[in-house]
């Protein structure tokens, strides 16, 4: 039981009965350029933080406060970046799956049962799972998943800003915003961007 007291909030601590219950989740599945970043964590019994939640809930300071604290009271973390030529190869959605599957991989503690943001997985191994459709807001290992994901995602988008920031990915992140895909219209596409994704609505007139 963790000696710090924090205001309880309304997720769910496990779905299942098992001790060693694993949550995973990605961020940037919608992005336009940019790698899948997914994380899965195992939160030890007691653990609690008045602030976490689904991290597309949460405001970029928030996460930030809440990335140390779960990264050092977690029994174990993992996280899984899934690049953009991989991206393309697999399609977003294996490519989601298959970067869950790999930050269980990289935990140092294993698993008995996994449960995952959204309606899709495949099996991992022979351990047992549930999809759960919102559940960065329903369990606490997926909220802080979710937070994990986001907050590396997000670094590594700032970094890449440095080298390419007409993109000005440090605020947009990679995500079709307008002033995204002006940039796309006016400098052509990136090796950080998807080919395989729309980049803009008149594709045909972009160079890759």
């Amino acid at each position: 039981m963790l000696n710090i007291l924090f205001f309880v909030n309304m997720l769910q601590f496990k779905y299942s009965n098992f001790s060693l219950e694993v949550g995973t989740d990605e961020a940037g599945r919608g992005c336009l350029s940019g790698p899948v970043v997914a994380a899965a964590v195992i939160l030890p019994e007691g653990f609690k933080h008045e602030l976490l939640n689904d991290s597309k809930q949460l405001s970029e300071k928030k996460r930030q406060l809440l990335r140390p604290f779960i990264e050092k009271y977690a029994l174990a973390f993992g996280v899984a970046f899934i690049h953009e030529e991989e991206v393309d190869a697999l399609n977003v959605l294996q490519a989601s799956i298959t970067g869950m599957h790999r930050a269980i991989d990289v935990l140092s503690v294993a698993p008995q049962f996994i449960i995952v943001d959204g309606n899709k997985f495949r099996n991992y191994k022979d351990i047992p799972h549930k999809t759960i459709v919102k559940g960065d807001a329903k369990f606490m290992s997926i909220a802080a998943a979710s937070v994990l994901a986001k907050t590396y995602r997000d670094e590594y988008m700032e970094k890449i800003h440095q080298e390419l920031p007409m993109y000005n990915w440090q605020q947009n992140k990679g995500y079709p915003t307008k002033e995204h895909r002006n940039a796309i219209r006016k400098f052509g596409a990136t090796k950080y961007h998807r080919k395989t994704f729309k980049l803009l609505p008149d594709q045909l007139k972009l160079e890759l």
